[in-house]
């Protein structure tokens, strides 16, 4: 088909348009060839004629379909040009707010400048895995793609992003890091992927900055390389940088800043480590105020530079390091500040004492006289001699910049290195994935030498990206077997070549720098000769001889050659560089140390972007010539080597591309400039991509894609069963033109523009069958109205002819009256007209004459006053011409006379000359002379005199003038009097004129207040008046209100009802969520542990050296055995430093008596302990069990507890005298003295006696104080155990129904409220007290053993000694014992004394109910011993012939627990009994080695639960502690080993949960308590445990349960997660429904299912078998209910997610898709009766979106309905679906923008979860209800296939 042909009529094209670069119009009539007009109709309403280019004739583009628009991939597009890209990614940046697109392998990224939810962990999680076209466009599918691609083709990968300044390229690059740290995670416990993503804040502070552009712009590139081992997990980093602009150091333009550290180092100056920088505002400083902007708007520069300081310490950059670089900093700012004076043109000098350079003198530690000439000098050195030279001060500023520049750029190079060795790991790399970041094309005003190297870097990688696409095109063609037919594309070798090559740019430019005269005129000249006219690609601009113009793939850039040889030679003085390498301070002479060796160009800049490691300052004479080579080499010639290296890294791995877009300049959220966005576009290569793929075949189809696709083409005899051949006959008959299209071997490739025919095609053949099918409907249905319509006017005419007749009749007799009526009106109104007319113009008349009358009197008085002035005038005029002549007669006058006095003088001039005249002139000369030879002689008498009188004279002037300068004094003296008198006098007379103005202030206030005051009066007396209207009102309103009141009374007590229900259910939510917080805990715990087992395995791996320490052990166990680590060792290494510890100097031995006094308080004290040690494990089972009864009702508080309280602050105050008067007698007895000192008699023997005499008596009194307190807590026990809860809350029901009044039911809710809030806060504070108590009680019990160790070695070391040494010892070991008692006491809670106070309180109450349990345990002792000897006696008669037997229980009436004495065994009494030594055997043959498989199916379920807990009944009738806990810790350990090792195995996962539960429901059902015993049998309740009660086992078995389960669900997860996202959402359950649209370069995965694709049956087949596994198990239908509702949220939660991030999923028909494989998961719950197991529930959110997808969404209705049919889902997901709705035909309509704002603001005060996506890891908290079994123990038979041959029933 010719691309004319679909220039038909309503065609839309794209024109050109001078704002909008491209406009959208519509064909007014088809186009024929030959026509050069097009007639356009353009979408603001105008026509248009739109002119063809004679020459080319070329026709306007075409526009895509609607249903093209907004593609996730641009090659998608059916015509592929500029404007649809630009139209592609504006519909989707402003109406989809989507910001990522593909373009063929490219990702175009559009910075939205917002804050977007995008990038959470659930996002990562959700891309991690996926195929890069299955999900939209996005960063982290790049990176996935990346790091797929690394793992599986074996080969480094790299992702390259570029852009302008302000596009995101630094965020892109940081959110690819941040994915491939979250996925991969780091090799080692290091954490590496976090120092990688904490080097991001310290590139940023020392390498962005501030510019117009962009509040975070990069100014240097990077490309770091993330190392990778075997198993693809982060193992290090490596940083290379490219371009740091060093001149931002020391010049900002305006409204930017410098690089941002220097501004954080000024905001943290008041720190006290930075107080030695002397720093202070940045405005202060010189290189950070020039922009005049130091501030960025919400960026707190002190809270950024202590991320960056924590950024360092993370990175292993020490403190002291850390100030190194923050005094240099500081150096470089005081450096800024240094001002030069000028001498003359030629030199300048710095000021005396110049404080800035004496503080970067003193910061560098350099000399300050040093560096002070050397800023002011410069050493020039020829062959034979070295002078120094001053400079001007112009050069010396220069030069001062110039070393700050270069002091940063060492300082960047340095911390560079140290980023890299922080992140360099000694583990072999295997692969590696780059990041480059680096900057995009860029053409400025004003272009020098940064721009140059810029575009030249994206010459080179445009170059290696044109190639890159044109293999992959070429690939893609060979891979399906189409003939290749070459593409053109454009090839920017010849620029390269220009800039790069031998006698290119940068070549002349070197060889200009080496020149002695060289200038920026020379070079450009030398330019102009060797490339004007013969290279196509440069140019000279016609009004310039400085510059010259380069044709780049993007534009052309016009570059001036000023400061070019400047910035390529980048020099710096090498004196100055001496003078800091001679620093004092260690730190700066190594920034340097890279001058001295010699260095491969890894980093270079130009000299606003400089390289980052060398100087080309002169070298000294004593180096190599080598090293004087490398620091000669110019910046150019640097950055092409780092250029090269960076081409090589690229070429050498598999690149992806991310094109970064500047949306528009000023940094608006949303706001797309077309101009802007174009001129990127052509810039990064987006557009090249475009045209390459256009110029070959861009659209590709599958054969099954096009076959659903087009189906509607075909005729029923078209359709083969090969569908490869049924797609070649189709399209031979609908496009005749084979070289449009071609068959590859599974895809069908287009060219430009057929796809679009074809969905033309498509779109006609459906019309017509919708024109067909409307037109038969609405025919029938108008047949149908018609004979409705007929039938129903018949009727009406009849009457209504009726109706008009008679109001005929009455219109006929209203007109005769009207006529009447209207006569005389109209005459009455003509009448009235005329009057009116009449006087108005009479009015009008005596108006307008008087105003002409008016007019011509003040015409008169005009011209009479024009007279008069005339006059005045007229005589002013003549008057000035009168004096102008009188003075031009005078001048006249004046010049004349003054030429005659010049003649006349002239006469006298000759005269004077004549010799007549001197002769004249000369007579009596001679007598004259002698005359005045004597005055002179006369005059020197008189000046002889005349000295004489001035000496005289002199003597009386100084006497004088000593009197002046006395009177002078005086006179000064009374003249400051008199000043100070006026001044007072002027402050007096100020005074007097405040006064008065304060007078006249106070007037005009007294004035204000009295008018205030009347009008006050006047608006109160208005606000009575208005106040009464109000209380009529209010009255009214109150009376309305009281009705309305006992209106809504019915109202409110409905809404409380409703209150009240929910708050049930909140409270069950908060109960679900801190359950769910503690399942999480055990979890971390368990996860936790197997990271400890396996650490362990390795440790044992590496050496078996037993290493000493403490084993953790178990506090809730009175034996040594832990529940979680269940050993029974104890390392005693800890107590060794106790027990080896000797006096270290003898000691003089006691007295016996205190000895004996001392030995009996320590046992006494020994056995306390041993009592409580016994004793406590028990109070913490009690304390465990009440602990639910207690946390149901509250405590009840009364006298009695008050007076227990008083007393435990009275023991507590006691305690603390008792610690004090132990300290002075340890003091007592630490004196090293004479032995007379512990004689009887002396000090320290009688403090011990008053001492041991006190406590005595405190001892009988607390004894006395423990007896009351005892009673007192047995009658409250007594007096709490009769209630029972649940009848309380009976009564409280049975109250709330007889009560029948509204307010009572109101006053009842509202206390029922309070209550519950009440007892809510009672239950937590109990619940926190429990906890601590429970903790302090494990310290406790931990503490007593290692205590009651000691003693017992310490007792066997005492009998070992003489007893002059026993006693002393003894004494000394008891009071350390005690001391180190107090102390550590002391020390736990010295932060925190009512901790402390609480502890000894608990203490005390402890103690109280131990000895009360010690006399309880007395009696019990006694009357067993009387039942011992009744047993005897009856075994004795027994012997003798008596049959009679008497059991224990009938003799013994008190409740109390019995003794088991061993009785005769009866035959199959429900127990199992082994040996000790089989143990082993027992847990290897029926945990560790069984298959689950043959027990589940041949066995009853749960059977190695009953056989365990059979042998538990054995070992509990023999009493046997040690065994009961052996055998369950063994078998505990047994199932963690098990999972641990087929943990991904369902059925073993499901056989242990099962089974645990069992065993758990077994502890419960045969404990002996009520609760559990209810459902028992008589036979069953016999077989309860007698001896021991093992509800610590019971929680410690509950947590394995919770720790199987959720490794259950973790197992369900990995076997779903792969079919879910086919099977919800790819498959097409109901075929033909859902079409398949275009697809692009990023192939989508195919809604056709293929083979090996997973469908809806695959998942329902999968939950099939996960039913059947769980039900052989026997595990409880609660616990399956449980399961299955985790496995629908699972499929749910993942489908929804998916369907967010899938933009090609959303529509009607996947939304009715989605509806119909729900549907076919509720009926799976009916068939297995699993409805009522909440699962359904799970789905709702996944549900509502499918109905979103379905439902309108045009008007205000619509999103009323929407909002609130969507209560499931969050804002966030409502907003993201309509965003994403795409229609798949022409006939759907997409979602409007206004339409989503409604949206919006109708959910703005939903108060929901701004997350997007739902967390598919989340795992419901399990319950395990008690579920007792009927199987009767005594009926189980044990197959011999176990192999438990060694065990015997009893």
């Amino acid at each position: 088909m010719a691309a004319s042909e679909l220039y038909t009529k309503f065609a839309r094209v794209w024109i050109p348009d001078p704002e909008e670069v491209w406009k959208s119009a519509e064909l007014l009539k088809d186009y024929k060839p030959g026509d050069k007009v097009l007639l356009l109709h353009l979408e603001e309403g105008k026509d248009l004629e739109y002119r063809l280019d004679p020459k080319t004739k070329e026709l306007p583009h075409l526009r895509n379909p609607d249903i093209l628009v907004g593609e996730n991939d641009l090659t998608a597009l059916s015509y592929l040009h500029e404007p649809a890209v630009l139209h592609n990614l504006r519909v989707r940046f402003i109406d989809s707010k989507l910001i990522y697109t593909y373009c063929g392998i490219v990702l175009v990224a559009i910075n939205p400048y917002e804050q977007l939810p995008i990038y959470g962990e659930d996002i990562i999680n959700a891309y991690s895995g996926q195929n890069m076209g299955d999900m939209d466009p996005h960063i982290f599918a790049v990176a996935e793609e990346a790091y797929k691609q690394m793992a599986r083709d074996e080969r480094n990968q790299s992702i390259i992003v570029s852009g302008e300044s302000g596009a995101g390229k630094t965020v892109s690059a940081k959110y690819a890091m941040r994915y491939f740290a979250t996925v991969s995670g780091s090799a080692s416990e290091a954490n590496v992927e976090e120092k990688v993503l904490a080097s991001n804040p310290i590139m940023e502070s020392i390498g962005n900055a501030k510019t117009t552009r962009n509040d975070n712009s990069s100014r240097f590139g990077k490309y770091i390389e993330i190392g990778f081992d075997k198993r693809y997990r982060i193992i290090g980093a490596n940083m290379r940088t490219y371009l740091l602009e060093k001149s931002r150091v020391v010049f900002q333009a305006e409204e930017e800043r410098n690089y941002h550290i220097f501004y954080q180092l000024c905001a943290s100056a008041k720190l006290p480590e930075f107080k030695m920088l002397r720093l202070g505002n940045a405005n202060n400083f010189h290189y950070t105020n020039q922009g005049g902007s130091p501030v960025i708007e919400g960026v707190d520069d002190t809270k950024e530079m202590a991320h960056t300081r924590q950024a360092c310490t993370l990175l292993g950059i020490s403190e002291s390091y850390q100030m190194g670089i923050f005094r240099i900093l500081a150096g470089i700012l005081h450096l800024g500040n240094v001002a030069f004076i000028s001498r003359d043109s030629d030199s300048c000098t710095i000021p005396p004492k110049h404080e800035p350079l004496s503080i970067f003198s003193d910061l560098m530690g350099v000399d300050y006289e040093e560096m002070c000439h050397w800023l002011c000098h410069r050493k020039l050195a020829t062959t034979t001699e070295t002078y120094i030279k001053p400079i001007s001060k112009l050069q010396a500023t220069n030069a001062r910049d110039a070393l700050a520049k270069h002091i940063y750029a060492k300082l960047f190079s340095w911390i560079v290195d140290h980023v890299n060795q922080a992140l360099h790991s000694a583990v072999k790399q295997h692969s590696f994935i780059g990041v480059l970041d680096i900057y995009g094309f860029e053409t400025f005003e004003i272009n020098s030498f940064e721009q140059f190297c810029i575009n030249y870097a994206n010459e080179k990688l445009q170059q290696q990206f044109n190639m890159h696409v044109f293999k992959l095109e070429q690939e893609e063609y060979m891979k399906e077997q189409i003939p290749w037919t070459l593409i053109d594309f454009y090839d920017n070798q010849p620029c390269i070549n220009l800039i790069e090559s031998k006698l290119g740019i940068l070549d002349l430019l070197d060889e200009e720098c080496k020149m002695p005269k060289g200038t920026d005129d020379t070079w450009a000249q030398k330019l102009y000769n060797t490339h004007l006219n013969k290279c196509a690609l440069f140019e000279k601009p016609r009004l310039s001889n400085k510059a010259f113009i380069i044709q780049h793939f993007a534009d052309k850039v016009e570059y001036q050659c000023e400061g070019f040889l400047e910035k390529n030679k980048d020099t710096v003085f090498e004196e100055q560089i001496k003078v800091l390498k001679s620093s004092k301070f260690k730190m700066l002479p190594e920034l340097f140390q890279d001058d001295e060796k010699a260095i491969s160009p890894t980093s270079a800049t130009s000299s606003g972007r400089t390289p980052l490691t060398r100087i080309p300052a002169k070298p000294t004479k004593g180096r190599p010539g080598q090293t004087a080579k490398e620091h000669k080499k110019t910046v150019g010639h640097q950055f092409r080597n780092s250029l090269h290296l960076l081409m090589e890294t690229l070429n050498a791995t598999t690149p992806h591309y991310v094109r970064c877009i500047k949306p528009n300049d000023f940094k608006f959220p949303f706001t797309f400039d077309e101009k802007r966005a174009v001129q990127q576009l052509r810039a990064c290569g987006v557009l090249e991509t475009i045209r390459i793929s256009a110029a070959g075949f861009p659209s590709r189809w599958t054969y099954q894609e096009f076959f659903s696709r087009y189906r509607v083409l075909m005729k029923q005899k078209d359709v083969l069963s090969d569908r490869k051949q049924t797609c070649k006959n189709v399209l031979e008959k609908l496009i005749l033109d084979k070289d449009k299209y071609q068959f590859g071997k599974t895809k069908i490739f287009f060219r430009a523009g057929q796809v679009a025919y074809l969905e033309k095609l498509r779109a006609d053949k459906l019309r017509a069958a919708c024109i067909r099918i409307q037109k038969t409907i609405r025919g029938w249905l108008l047949r149908k109205k018609y004979l409705r319509m007929r039938k129903a006017a018949i009727t009406v005419q009849r009457y209504v002819r009726g109706y008009q007749a008679r109001c005929y009749t009455k219109f006929l007799r209203r007109t005769k009256a009207a006529t009447i009526i209207q006569k005389y009106w109209r005459m009455y109104i003509v009448r009235r007209r005329y009057k009116i007319r009449r006087s108005a113009t009479i009015v009008l008349q005596s108006y307008l004459r008087g105003y002409l009358a008016r007019n011509r009197y003040r015409k008169m008085l005009r011209e009479h006053k024009a007279v008069i002035i005339q006059k005045w005038v007229r005589g002013w005029l003549a008057r000035t011409h009168y004096k102008r002549s009188m003075h031009a007669i005078i001048y006249l006058q004046c010049c004349f006379r003054r030429m005659m006095a010049k003649r006349e003088l002239k006469k006298l001039k000759i005269e004077a000359r004549s010799v007549e005249r001197y002769k004249k002139l000369h007579i009596g000369m001679e007598n004259k002379i002698m005359q005045l030879q004597r005055k002179v002689d006369e005059q020197n008498k008189d000046y002889k005199c005349l000295m004489e009188k001035l000496t005289n004279l002199e003597g009386i002037y100084n006497s004088e003038t000593e009197k002046l300068r006395s009177d002078l004094e005086r006179l000064q003296l009374s003249e400051e009097e008199a000043k100070i008198a006026t001044g007072r006098v002027l402050s007096l007379q100020e005074e007097i004129a405040k006064l008065r103005k304060d007078l006249e202030q106070t007037q005009s206030e007294k004035k204000s207040i009295e008018e205030c005051a009347d009008r006050y009066k006047q608006e109160t007396e208005q606000l009575v008046s208005n106040l009464k209207e109000e209380n009529t009102l209010l009255k009214q309103e109150k009376e309305a209100l009281n009705h309305l009141i006992v209106e809504q009374a019915k109202e409110m007590t409905e809404t409380m009802e409703k209150k009240l229900v929910e708050e049930t259910k909140q409270l069950e939510l908060d109960l679900n969520d801190e359950r769910l917080r503690y399942q999480n805990l055990l979890n971390e715990f368990s996860r936790l542990e197997e990271r400890y087992d396996d650490l362990k395995e390795e440790m044992t791996l590496m050496g078996n050296v037993p290493k000493p320490g403490h084993k953790r052990t178990d506090s809730t166990h009175s034996s040594n055995e832990s529940e979680y680590t269940f050993s029974s060792e104890i390392a005693e290494t800890e107590d060794m430093p106790l027990r080896t510890e000797e006096p270290s100097e003898k000691k003089v031995p006691l007295d016996m008596s205190l000895f004996l006094k001392l030995q009996k308080r320590v046992t006494e004290l020994e056995q306390e302990k041993q009592v409580m040690q016994d004793e406590l494990d028990r109070k913490e089972e009690q304390m465990l069990r009440s602990k639910a009864k207690e946390e149901e009702r509250p405590q009840i508080r009364g006298a009695e507890l008050e007076y227990e309280s008083l007393k435990r602050q009275e023991l507590e105050s006691e305690n603390k005298k008792l610690k004090n008067e132990l300290n002075e007698l340890r003091k007592a007895l630490s004196e090293k003295s004479a032995p007379e000192v512990t004689a009887p008699g002396a000090p320290a023997y009688r403090v011990l006696m008053e001492q041991l005499t006190s406590v005595s008596e405190e001892l009988d009194v607390r004894k006395e104080e423990v007896l009351i307190l005892r009673s007192q807590l047995v009658s409250q026990k007594e007096a709490i155990q009769p209630k029972n809860t649940m009848t309380d809350s009976t009564i409280l029901l049975e109250d709330v129904q007889k009560m029948k009044d509204k307010g009572e039911i109101a006053q009842a809710y509202i206390g029922l409220k309070e209550t519950n809030r009440l007892l809510e806060s009672q239950l937590q504070s109990q619940k926190r007290s429990h906890e601590n108590e429970a903790e302090a009680l494990r310290g406790e019990i931990q503490s007593l053993k290692e205590e009651n160790n000691r003693q017992q070695q310490l007792l066997a070391q005492n009998l070992q000694l003489p007893p002059e040494a026993r006693i002393e010892a003894s004494l000394q070991h008891e009071i350390t014992r005690l001391t180190n008692e107090n102390l550590y006491f002391e020390e736990l809670y010295a932060d925190d004394p009512k901790k402390y106070q609480s502890y000894r309180i608990s203490l005390y109450k402890r103690m109280i109910d131990l000895m009360e349990q010690l006399e309880k345990q007395d009696k019990t002792v006694r009357k067993l011993k009387k039942q011992l000897k009744v047993f005897a006696k009856k075994i004795g008669e027994l012997e003798v012939g008596q049959m009679e037997n008497i059991s224990p229980g009938q003799i013994i009436d008190e409740p109390i627990r019995p003794v088991n004495i061993p009785r005769k065994e009866k035959d199959f009494q429900g127990m199992l009994e082994y040996k000790k030594e089989d143990e082993q055997k027992l847990v290897k043959n029926l945990i560790l080695e069984l298959k689950p498989r043959g027990v589940a199916v041949n066995l009853i379920p749960g059977l190695p639960a009953y056989i365990l807990f059979m042998c538990v009944r054995h070992a509990d009738y023999l009493n046997d502690d040690q065994k009961v806990r052996s055998l369950l810790t063994s078998t505990i350990n047994s199932i963690k080993k098990v999972l641990k090792k087929r943990g991904d195995d369902f059925e073993t996962v499901s056989f242990w949960l099962s089974n645990t539960c069992r065993f758990l429901h077994c502890l419960k059902q045969y404990s002996g308590e009520e609760g559990f015993m209810k459902h028992n049998t008589s036979r069953q309740n016999e077989h309860c445990l007698t001896n021991f009660d093992l509800a610590e086992y019971r929680q410690v078995l509950s947590d394995l349960a919770i720790q199987i389960y959720q490794q259950l669900v973790r197992v369900l997860e990995n076997i779903l997660q792969p079919m879910i996202v086919s099977g919800m959402l790819e498959h097409e359950t109901i075929q033909g429904v859902s079409g398949v649209k275009p697809t692009g370069l990023r192939k989508r995965t195919s809604s056709i299912a293929d083979e090996g694709t997973y469908t809806l049956d695959s998942i329902l087949r999968q939950l099939n078998s996960f039913h059947s596994v769980l039900c052989q198990h026997g595990m409880d239908p609660e616990l399956i209910k449980q399961v299955v509702k985790q496995m629908f949220y699972i499929v749910g939660a993942v489908t929804l997610n998916n369907l967010l991030l899938r933009k090609d999923m959303c529509s009607w028909s996947k939304g009715m898709q989605i509806r119909y494989n729900v549907s076919q998961l509720e009926e799976w719950l009916r068939d297995k009766n699993l409805m009522t197991s909440g699962a359904k529930e799970t789905l709702e959110p996944l549900i509502q979106a499918a109905q979103l997808l379905q439902v309108k969404k045009k008007t205000d209705d619509d999103a009323e309905a929407i909002c609130s049919m969507c209560s499931a889902l969050t804002t966030a997901q409502i907003v993201k679906v309509l965003n994403l709705y795409t229609p798949v035909n022409e006939f759907e309509e997409r979602v409007s923008v206004s339409f989503i704002r409604t949206i919006q603001m109708r959910l703005r005060d939903r108060k929901d979860s701004p997350q997007l996506l739902m967390d598919a890891k989340h795992i419901f908290p399990v319950t395990f209800p008690f579920n007792p079994s009927s199987l009767a123990l005594e009926t189980i038979q044990i197959p011999a296939s176990l192999g438990l041959g060694f065990i015997s029933r009893v």
